[in-house]
């Protein structure tokens, strides 16, 4: 076995760089007899051959199941301790039309962040009763089209909303519901820029200001007030800092409790998942008896009753449900540091289907796909077709050392923020998103064409 001083601490030389950690790769992904990797009944190369690469591929009975568990904990835990729950698919991470159905199938409600996934979610024929708009700067037309088709929430994130809604509502002839968003001041463990409740940030308002701007909520007749709403960052794997915001938000929900109900808190997102061998995601069963432990402390603590809970889980129903394919290109092997070789491998996607590695410094895993080998493992970076020293899909990772042109590749996890954050960057079309159940597929997302993209240049008409 060969260690190589350049892999990073948390990466473990596989005994088997062929095996599929079950903890990140999809339920129903496997290494096939034939030594290609099926992902709900179908190979790799099937799927290659079909849509081309890359490609998203989502197992859709994982991505259900996943659904329909996160509600059923919740609903469970938080019926134990004498409350309910509102479970929230938070869209940002991936929204199609196929995926709001299967969300709102399985019993959830769907969260938007602007009016083009408010536009999806009601393609789907989602009730617009079961859905939330989130966003630090909607536009006067968002909110006006949210609240002519009657959403069930706004959450609002500055004082100027307030009015912004309220005239919308009075105009409509509508009593709209509301969540105010507040900074608890609570920093989750996750990269700087996935922090979202710093005081010094662009979301909500300071707990000091909650209490008058409820007032002015509720001052205003067309507007009906729901409760606080917090989000204290993305990819956790602890519920320490879900606990320790409850509590600060309990404290100034208690006040507000004087002044008229506040039937719910909001506690947000932003639950782990497993990207590399080394991520320990916690089991959403665990995570949900957690937080309503907590929640039913609190509230006892405090004497009051315990409120509707509503969470907005996106990465961990999507993300591990989905695996990219791709298709090397070219191989590398470089000298690093004068007698270290980091051997680079090049795919035909990168950072316009996948800008976390860039953006984030995010860590993700590979796979060969089309086959399985028992050459000695080699440390590898995976590497994009664009124009940018940073465009990297896999900072680091072992695959067998034979690995070759031609090969398919599979990078799993990739189902949040893969495609929902993809760019047209070097101008390469988006990738299609492909669905998968029982070795039958089906396109959920067309993939871009060169025409597509010059179909949007009005250079060809004025030529």
């Amino acid at each position: 076995m060969s260690v190589s001083p350049l892999a990073p601490s948390w990466l473990q030389h596989p005994s088997d760089a062929n095996a599929l950690p079950a903890s990140v790769w999809s339920q129903n992904s496997v290494r096939a007899d034939s030594g290609e990797i099926e992902i709900a009944g179908l190979g790799a190369s099937a799927i290659a051959a079909r849509f081309g690469t890359p490609v998203y591929v989502i197992d859709e009975a994982d991505v259900r199941e996943r659904a329909r568990g996160i509600r059923a904990s919740f609903d469970r835990e938080f019926g134990r301790v004498g409350s309910r729950a509102k479970v929230y698919y938070a869209g940002k991470a991936f929204l199609s039309i196929q995926v709001a159905a299967w969300m709102i199938a399985d019993g959830l409600n769907i969260d938007v962040c602007s009016g083009g996934e408010l536009a999806v979610a009601l393609a789907a024929g989602a009730d617009p009763a079961r859905l939330g708009l989130h966003g630090n700067n909607k536009s006067l037309a968002e909110i006006d089209r949210a609240v002519e088709v009657g959403l069930g929430a706004i959450v609002i994130d500055s004082l100027v909303e307030i009015e912004r809604v309220a005239d919308a509502a009075a105009r409509h002839t509508r009593v709209q519901s509301v969540r105010l968003r507040v900074n608890s001041g609570v920093h989750a463990h996750t990269h700087e820029y996935l922090a979202t409740a710093r005081e010094d940030q662009k979301f909500g308002i300071p707990l000091a200001d909650v209490a008058d701007a409820v007032a002015r909520i509720r001052s205003h007749a067309s507007l009906d007030f729901l409760g606080l709403h917090s989000h204290i960052g993305s990819q956790i794997f602890e519920t320490d800092g879900f606990a320790e915001a409850a509590r600060r938000l309990f404290a100034v929900h208690v006040e507000l409790l004087a002044g008229g109900p506040v039937p719910e808190l909001n506690l947000g997102g932003g639950f782990g998942i497993a990207y590399n061998g080394a991520d320990v995601a916690l089991p959403i069963e665990v995570l949900a008896a957690n937080l309503a432990d907590s929640v039913a402390q609190l509230a006892a603590e405090f004497g009051v009753e315990v409120p509707t809970i509503a969470i907005e889980p996106g990465r961990s129903i999507v993300g591990p449900s989905t695996t990219t394919l791709y298709t090397v290109g070219t191989i590398k092997d470089v000298l690093v540091e004068g007698s270290d070789v980091r051997k680079y491998v090049s795919v035909d996607g990168g950072m316009s289907d996948n800008i976390r590695p860039a953006l984030y410094a995010a860590d993700y895993s590979v796979r060969i796909a089309n086959r399985a080998s028992d050459a000695d493992a080699a440390l590898v970076r995976l590497a994009g077709k664009h124009c940018e020293s940073g465009d990297i899909v896999v900072h680091a990772d072992y695959l067998p050392g034979d690995v070759q042109p031609g090969d398919l590749v599979g990078v799993p996890a990739t189902g949040a923020y893969g495609w929902a954050m993809a760019s047209n960057y070097n101008y390469l079309g988006r990738a299609p998103v492909v669905a998968v159940r029982d070795g039958e597929a089906r396109v959920i997302v067309r993939g871009e064409t060169e025409e597509d993209l010059l179909s949007r240049d009005a250079g060809l008409e004025q030529k």
